[in-house]
């Protein structure tokens, strides 16, 4: 199972991510921003978000998983040393499988993952995007004209050509494509992507 924290105190989520990979059969990341939460999303893909509320960043934690949701399949558990009624009651509206209040020990982090264990199992659809999710969704206009001719075997060179950019500037977005979709870069692999998941091409 892979675990993503999402905590901006860097001890505390030092902390989580010992008490998780001791005792579980997990692989675990940490994100202290949103923006490492982009860049770990695409490639390391979770089945289960352990996400702090307070992030003192423009979007909160509920906000952020709202946001990860329109894109991606998991579960979430959410950390805060909120114990506000009216917080709790909208962080229930995401149905997470548990909520810890802060300061978490080692007992509460073992309860509430032994007791999301089971379900995160038991959905196959978790780590992946949602897939009745439009690729168009996830790219910028740019890489969706790109991502079109790549379809129709062009290269990097007569890509650039033909939308008037630089061979560079089409290789920086070749690469932005493959890492919102969780890909290596080379070896066409946006061409076999393609032609595996067709569904997604809507």
């Amino acid at each position: 199972m892979r675990i993503l924290i999402i905590e901006d105190e860097i001890i505390i989520a030092r902390f989580i991510e010992r008490q998780l990979v001791n005792n579980f059969d997990c692989s675990a990341a940490i994100a202290i921003n949103q923006k490492e939460v982009e860049e770990i999303m695409t490639s390391f893909s979770p089945h289960l978000i352990l996400c702090d509320i307070n992030l003192k960043e423009e979007k909160d934690g509920i906000m952020l998983v709202e946001q990860l949701r329109q894109r991606y399949a998991f579960e979430v558990i959410f950390i805060t040393s909120y114990q506000s009624r009216a917080i709790i009651e909208k962080a229930l509206l995401y149905q997470p499988l548990n909520y810890l209040i802060k300061p978490v020990d080692e007992a509460a982090i073992y309860a509430a993952l032994k007791l999301a264990w089971p379900v995160v199992e038991a959905n196959s659809k978790l780590g992946k995007l949602y897939d009745n999710i439009p690729l168009r969704r996830l790219l910028s206009d740019t890489e969706w004209k790109i991502f079109q001719l790549i379809l129709q075997n062009k290269t990097s060179r007569e890509i650039a050509a033909l939308l008037f950019l630089s061979p560079y500037t089409i290789k920086n977005h070749r690469h932005s494509i493959c890492r919102k979709l969780g890909l290596k870069n080379g070896n066409n692999s946006l061409l076999k992507w393609a032609m595996l998941h067709k569904e997604l091409l809507a």
